[in-house]
């Protein structure tokens, strides 16, 4: 199993110190990965938004593109992966460029990789001149086409969405592909991690049967897709503001049994499963995943 930890930037700060000194102490403490979000465009929380749910611009979000290009030249072997890039906000074409660039500034071998979702902030795909409402069946051609173009040098794709006319992206990824990883939990969002995905990044579940049924499901709808269940990985995140290291290392236990490839231990998520950690500084950030590590590095 790998064990990642999250980047709170939205506590610790946007300054390149502050960033690279808490991506270097997580590398030396033997973490094998690093998420960051992604939000390109944020609501006046002042704003009258009624029932919706809105995204603001009260927390900070570096493109994570950009910090993980930095980030690259920083650390030595630590990975990087969005948790999760909105596709669909996106230009396809540009985000395959991107993610290629950064695939080898971090020198290939899959140290980064491309968690992907539909997103819900309407107020981001208004800015950014996206339609909202096809979000879905756009992503899923959009991943077609990333894959194209990291595959081979000259590509002609004629989709619903994408037209492309014999022409490439260069540089490519050194393997011809970059780890895909789908975040959510709809029936589509299972059909496609089955059909297309290297990984699946679900938050809605706990340690439990709701978890282990769909971990099934998807395994199922792999093999229908004519795939090997084994080489799809599925990443949950833990709360080190969550319980004790008992609580923690019972609940490594149990994912790790379930076949969970990847463990992140998130410091600011919060929902039905997870609680975010008290304090706001790095050092109470740093705090809290080195002690989760120590908890639970003898189950890696």
């Amino acid at each position: 199993m790998q064990l990642g930890a999250s980047l709170p930037i939205g506590d610790i700060g946007t300054s390149p110190a502050v960033i690279r000194d808490y991506a270097q102490a997580a590398e030396e403490l033997g973490f094998d990965h690093l998420i960051a979000p992604d939000h390109v465009l944020g609501a006046n929380p002042a704003g009258a938004h009624g029932h919706n749910r809105v995204g603001t611009t009260e927390s900070a979000y570096h493109d994570p593109f950009v910090l993980f290009g930095f980030l690259a030249g920083c650390t030595k072997r630590i990975g990087f992966a969005t948790g999760v890039l909105i596709l669909a906000q996106r230009q396809t074409v540009l985000v395959a460029k991107q993610a290629a660039s950064l695939d080898r500034l971090c020198g290939g071998g899959g140290r980064f990789r491309l968690g992907i979702g539909v997103g819900w902030n309407e107020v981001e795909f208004t800015g950014l001149n996206e339609n909202f409402h096809n979000r879905g069946r756009r992503s899923a051609e959009q991943v077609r086409v990333m894959q194209a173009l990291w595959a081979e040098p000259h590509v002609t794709f004629d989709g619903e969405f994408h037209k492309i006319i014999d022409a490439g992206i260069n540089p490519r990824p050194q393997s011809g592909h970059i780890p895909i990883w789908f975040g959510g939990h709809a029936e589509a969002t299972f059909r496609r991690t089955a059909r297309y995905g290297d990984g699946f990044m679900p938050l809605a579940y706990g340690p439990d049967d709701k978890a282990l049924a769909a971990f099934d499901k998807l395994r199922r709808l792999v093999r229908e897709a004519g795939r090997d269940p084994a080489a799809v990985g599925i990443e949950v995140w833990a709360s080190p503001g969550l319980g004790d290291e008992d609580d923690w290392r019972r609940e490594f236990l149990f994912w790790k049994e379930a076949g969970v490839t990847h463990i992140t231990a998130n410091t600011t998520f919060a929902g039905a499963n997870h609680k975010r950690i008290a304090g706001r500084a790095a050092a109470d950030h740093l705090a809290a995943i080195t002690r989760y590590r120590a908890a639970v590095k003898d189950l890696l």
